[in-house]
């Protein structure tokens, strides 16, 4: 059995959405300091709905194919949409993540949230700081170590 999916393999060769959105509406992102990867997310939005997603990802192939594959999740999509975007839901897209890989999709999740949040203080609209937990709780990272 392969270690990737061909869905991964693909996303990684081919990764949709890289670049850079000038003027973004919301900027996310995430890195982590364990494997050394680092996701940057771009979005803009109109009327709610996330008419163009971009990323910039400096990682490993697991990294590249998550970036890839969350942002197409979201394209087109309403913020509410976006804001549901599981890491799980991006791996499962992916048809499956090695187990020592799935940090990567958690990266892609807080990378889109973060992003989100970066749109909502810009803009000045009140949210739930629930949805928007702190880098410190965030479960792939091991802060100081």
């Amino acid at each position: 059995m392969a270690l990737y999916s061909e869905k991964v393999m693909d996303h990684f060769q081919h990764p949709r959405n890289v670049g850079v959105i000038d003027n973004a509406d919301g900027v996310g992102e995430v890195g982590n300091p364990k494997c050394g990867d680092i996701m940057k997310i771009y979005l803009k939005i109109e009327n709610d709905i996330i008419v163009d997603v971009k990323f910039e990802t400096f990682g490993c192939g697991s990294a590249i194919a998550s970036s890839s594959m969350a942002t197409e999740m979201i394209k087109g999509q309403p913020i509410s949409q976006a804001l549901t975007l599981t890491n799980k839901a991006v791996a499962e897209a992916l048809d499956g993540l090695p187990a020592h890989k799935l940090h990567c999709s958690v990266l892609a999740e807080e990378a889109i949230k973060k992003a989100l949040k970066d749109y909502y203080d810009k803009n000045g609209i009140a949210y739930d700081p629930a949805i928007f937990p702190a880098c410190e709780d965030c479960e792939h990272c091991d802060h100081g170590a």
